[in-house]
């Protein structure tokens, strides 16, 4: 029997959820469709090996990127076809690795390699239909992303936690490093960027998504300034190059991580500009310098997700909003479908609430 294929004018469909997977499996996407989801994201690997595989997944059901390999145009059409046969829309790349864009942020030689790489891809996906790149723009290596897997949550769930006391000398270099950093030298790197591969992204149709440093708030650490670590940063990163193409992936977590920020008037300002190009919906319990990953439902945690979902709508967007990582609970797989089937299943609920309350 053919599968009904979800409609194609992203311009006039509603807010919506979405996931990200590294996988494009018959399996992998059956799922997303069962739990009520319309979009994905995909998560790209690495031949490098710093990122691993979902578990099932194989050469034929994944996308490579990396320094110098760009997945064809043909490839990505057959990306979106595999999607668009599970009744589901492949809406983009969910982000680029630091193998891609890191001898851009620092300047370093064989960044002309990796700008191309990155103009590219842009022009296949553009080429492709698939309509967003997310981006982010963090040195990795420097400090891990949590610095615990496993802080006990409601039930004895388990959630991933980062604590500042936890690292050893943070805000040291690195021993790798050559030298040290100033911010002001990688905003220049950042600006050159962007005047390089935001004319590529608006004659390819391509809108770039821009994520925050995650841990987020401190200057630097290991020797490397965190550009994209408060709010400022990102109006800053708005107004370099304006571009109707270039915005935010708004992960509510990281924003809500920063003592300063503050998640609705956030999406206010950043919705008000039309700068939101998707969302991260996660949350958090405390913010930097500790903080640990929670349900969305969870009354303890940073904000109030049905006040996002209103705010979201206030503003107009009607993009995906994606729950980003998850809490690891009994008899899950590596990927968390249960985990993630339930924060679908809760947005889901707050969507239709929100939706019936606005007509």
């Amino acid at each position: 029997m053919q599968r009904e294929r979800p409609e194609t004018d992203i311009d006039e469909l509603p807010l919506r959820t979405g996931l990200r997977t590294r996988t494009l499996s018959d399996e992998r996407l059956a799922f997303c469709r069962q739990i009520g989801v319309e979009d994905i994201f995909l998560d790209h690997r690495s031949p490098r090996g710093d990122v691993f595989e979902d578990e099932g997944s194989n050469d034929d059901e994944t996308i490579t990127i990396d320094d110098g390999v760009v997945p064809s145009v043909s490839d990505l059409v057959q990306a979106r076809r595999r999607a668009e046969d599970a009744g589901l829309r492949l809406m983009g790349i969910q982000s680029l690795s630091y193998n891609v864009y890191g001898k851009i942020m620092l300047d370093k030689e064989g960044k002309e390699s990796q700008l191309e790489t990155i103009k590219q891809l842009i022009r296949n996906l553009g080429q492709a239909d698939i309509p967003i790149l997310g981006y982010q723009w963090n040195p990795r290596g420097v400090v891990p992303m949590r610095t615990s897997q496993t802080v006990r949550l409601r039930g004895g769930a388990r959630g991933r936690e980062f604590d500042i006391d936890d690292l050893d000398a943070p805000y040291d270099p690195v021993d790798e490093l050559e030298r040290e950093y100033t911010e002001e030298e990688l905003w220049e790197n950042y600006e050159q960027f962007l005047e390089e591969v935001l004319p590529v992204a608006e004659d390819a149709g391509v809108r770039m998504a821009l994520h925050p440093a995650d841990p987020p708030s401190v200057e630097q650490l290991g020797g490397i300034p965190r550009l994209f670590r408060n709010r400022e940063a990102f109006e800053r990163a708005m107004e370099i190059v304006p571009s109707d193409n270039h915005g935010l992936k708004l992960c509510l977590g990281c924003f809500s991580e920063m003592p300063d920020a503050d998640v609705k008037d956030v999406i206010v300002h950043f919705g008000g500009n039309d700068d939101i190009v998707f969302v991260h919906f996660r949350d958090v319990v405390g913010t930097w310098p500790r903080f640990t990953e929670t349900f969305l439902d969870d009354d303890q945690s940073n904000f109030d997700p049905k006040v996002a979902i209103d705010k979201l709508r206030e503003v107009g967007f009607d993009g995906v909003v994606v729950p980003d990582h998850v809490p690891d609970v009994v008899g899950d797989t590596e990927w968390g479908h249960r985990s993630r089937a339930h924060a679908v299943a809760y947005l889901n609920g707050l969507l239709a609430r929100t939706d019936d309350a606005s007509r």
